[in-house]
């Protein structure tokens, strides 16, 4: 478990603007900014591009085990890449999207991300984000936000962010999906997406990035 205090942990569901938000406020306050959710993409990039079985549990954990991450934030962006293969673009492909779910529910892959993340946390001040970073990760984070949204807001943030990538989008397909993964992060054994007891919810329907950014840096000047 982290002992670090100097933790902001940022928690919700898909297309809620978790990264983005996690980023700036990162940015803002001088902390490393954690991407979660690109660890479990990698993971499951490599799974996919290896042609592995989804059904052969042991083989997924070899794969997780066996993976050379790095991630890094640039002045260009963020990049990520798996045992040496710049992956930044392809794992934000909706293929990769609709299969992470397959690795998540996995309690060894999860013990070895989140093993990950947490020296990731204790290392250095943090803003990370996720599904289970308030709950599981850093329980004893001194600022926790819960962020959602209505879900036709998410599905209509996810799709702008893909049509700007030039992806061909079916807007209810999309939300459908983003439904699906709420309900399997919701309902899974293992560490279920849900609130810290001591999480500040935050909705963020209708509102501006800019005020979202904003008021989370407050929170966090406070709570820090």
């Amino acid at each position: 478990m982290s002992k670090s205090t100097h933790i902001v942990s940022i928690d919700g569901p898909a297309g809620a603007g978790k990264s983005s938000t996690a980023r700036a406020v990162a940015k803002k306050l001088g902390f490393a900014f954690l991407d979660t959710g690109a660890m479990y993409r990698a993971a499951t990039w490599r799974v996919m591009n290896a042609g592995l079985d989804w059904k052969d549990t042991d083989a997924l954990v070899d794969s997780t085990r066996a993976m050379d991450l790095e991630i890094r934030e640039t002045p260009a962006g963020q990049v990520v890449r798996v045992d040496g293969t710049d992956v930044t673009e392809a794992i934000r492909t909706p293929e990769v999207t609709r299969n992470i779910y397959r690795l998540d529910q996995i309690p060894a892959v999860r013990r070895q991300l989140v093993e990950l993340q947490r020296r990731f946390g204790d290392a250095q001040p943090t803003v990370a984000e996720g599904r289970d970073i308030g709950t599981v990760v850093f329980p004893q984070a001194a600022c926790k936000v819960y962020m959602d949204a209505s879900i036709e807001e998410r599905a209509k943030r996810r799709a702008l962010e893909m049509e700007a990538k030039g992806m061909v989008v079916d807007l209810e397909a999309l939300q459908q999906e983003i439904a699906q993964r709420d309900e399997a992060s919701m309902t899974r054994a293992d560490s279920p997406l849900r609130p810290a007891e001591d999480s500040v919810h935050l909705d963020t329907t209708g509102k501006s990035f800019e005020s979202v950014v904003d008021e989370v840096v407050a929170l966090a000047k406070a709570r820090l």
